[in-house]
């Protein structure tokens, strides 16, 4: 079983450039609650590394432009994937949309991985 995370931007250096700009300017309008939760406007939230790194779980991040190609799949982002043989939504957008911080972000993952064990 791997978890993909989604991220709901682009991987090219112009969708990057805007996104850093939006982070910075407008966080509150800002489309990806994902990024919001996990990255500060330049660097990961180190707390994040670190659960992302011990949890044991593996782990694969991406773009929604790379998710697509590589899987042919879409899926309303930004989402947290669990694949085994089959995708299976862990957290979809609207739930990710309403977390309130880092803290209940990885809460809601260790929730899920119990449930599914």
């Amino acid at each position: 079983m791997t978890l993909i995370f989604v991220y709901n931007t682009d991987s090219n250096p112009i969708s990057s450039l805007i996104d850093l700009g939006h982070k910075i300017l407008s966080p509150e309008t800002y489309s990806c609650s994902l990024c919001k939760l996990t990255h500060g406007p330049f660097t990961e939230i180190e707390a994040w590394k670190t659960f992302r790194t011990s949890v044991g779980v593996p782990m694969e991040f991406l773009h929604r432009d790379e998710f697509e190609k590589k899987y042919n799949q879409r899926f309303e982002y930004p989402v947290i994937l669990k694949k085994s043989t089959n995708f299976e939504v862990l957290l979809p957008k609207k739930e990710l949309d309403n977390l309130a911080n880092l803290d209940t972000l990885i809460a809601a993952i260790k929730q899920h991985l119990s449930a599914k064990e």
